[in-house]
């Protein structure tokens, strides 16, 4: 009878813990690991941020050029440069955060269904890991 209470005391404490999280909330997400902003922003070829290196560092990204073309004084050539390069951009983006989000949700289905093995960790990690670092280029 003391184990079963010890037990039950356990996991009411672990409940109430989780609720105070950074995380809390988070868990009633279809996908876990991404906000709906994040699939939305995915989905679109939108940045999330990911090229914040090279932006803080003074290298913007083409969507800025092209926010602030007039404040640089961009001459029609130049827009039409920038604006080619975004359009090229966008075209490799938006599969890669679609298939991000498919190995994101792929990932979170196998932790949901109590499948995960370290080999498929490591396989969906990596594969993740290769579609963010070309989205991130």
């Amino acid at each position: 009878m003391i184990r079963f209470s010890l037990i039950a005391g356990l996991f009411l404490s672990a409940g109430a813990a989780v609720a105070q999280t950074p995380y809390a909330g988070m868990q009633t997400r279809p996908i876990k690991a991404l906000s709906e902003q994040q699939v939305a922003d995915l989905g679109a070829g939108r940045g999330m941020g990911l090229a914040l290196a090279a932006e803080l560092n003074g290298y913007p990204g083409p969507s800025h050029v092209l926010e602030l073309a007039d404040k640089l004084d961009l001459t029609a050539d130049q827009r039409a440069s920038v604006q080619r390069l975004f359009d090229s951009m966008k075209m490799e983006a938006v599969p890669l955060g679609s298939k991000l989000i498919e190995q994101e949700a792929e990932l979170d289905r196998q932790f949901a269904d109590r499948i995960v093995t370290p080999e498929s960790l490591k396989a969906s990690t990596a594969a993740l890991a290769t579609t963010q670092g070309a989205l991130r280029e």
